[in-house]
């Protein structure tokens, strides 16, 4: 017969806790970082593409804006 060790709900979740920060730190370091002239570049990249799909998304609102107003006049 095996002997039966009562561990608390304590212990268990400070285990897990733990556990769970040890994989968090060994799947960080498989991560392949950008360096600093590619993560520049990126910025760069996703700020423009935001301004251009902005003014993309605020000429079509203006163009809508006056096709409903040509329509219900």
């Amino acid at each position: 017969m095996a002997l039966e060790v009562k561990v608390s709900k304590l212990t268990k979740v400070k285990g897990s806790i733990i556990k769970f920060f040890r994989e968090i730190s060994s799947e960080l370091k498989k991560v392949i970082w950008p360096s600093r002239p590619q993560l520049i570049n990126n910025t760069i990249v996703v700020l423009a593409m935001c301004v251009f799909v902005g003014v993309v998304i605020w000429l079509l609102d203006l163009g809508f804006g006056q096709l409903t107003r040509l329509v219900y006049k």
